[in-house]
């Protein structure tokens, strides 16, 4: 039961930083070029704004999740992650998701410092939106692909 509880709140959170990921990269870069700066600025400073508030809850929710899952469930698979593809889908999976973590730790220090530029930020984004597709490929690969 615990385990469907934590399966339950890493999916919600997935959802959740996959679809605001998603919109930033596909959605708001294709608005740039079609509203005003002005008007863009506004717009990128408020869905930022936003998500500097909301993803860190998520994040946690999301990771603390995972590693329940892990505890609960895929701990014995881990501590040989090559000797079944599930292990080794499931250990690339995790990495992937750390790189997403650091990312996003990177992210919020260079805004604290006052650092963040466009070109980071696009950099940034692009990188994340990337690494989701390969760990929700993972993530469906490690019940479907055997060898």
């Amino acid at each position: 039961m615990l385990y469907l509880l934590f399966l339950t709140l890493h999916l919600f959170a997935a959802l959740i930083f996959i679809g605001t990921v998603f919109f930033e990269v596909l959605f708001l870069g294709s608005l740039r070029k079609q509203l005003p700066v002005k008007v863009m600025v506004l717009v990128e400073q408020g869905v930022g704004r936003r998500a500097r508030t909301l993803m860190p809850w998520v994040l946690l929710v999301l990771f603390g999740a995972g590693l329940g899952m892990v505890w609960l469930r895929y701990w014995p698979t881990l501590a040989t992650p090559l000797a079944s593809s599930f292990g080794t889908l499931l250990t690339l999976k995790i990495a992937f998701a750390v790189s997403v973590l650091l990312h996003f730790l990177t992210a919020m220090v260079l805004f604290k410092r006052g650092l963040m530029n466009a070109r980071y930020l696009q950099f940034i984004h692009g990188s994340v939106f990337c690494h989701m597709i390969v760990i929700v490929l993972l993530a469906k690969g490690m019940f479907y692909l055997t060898w």
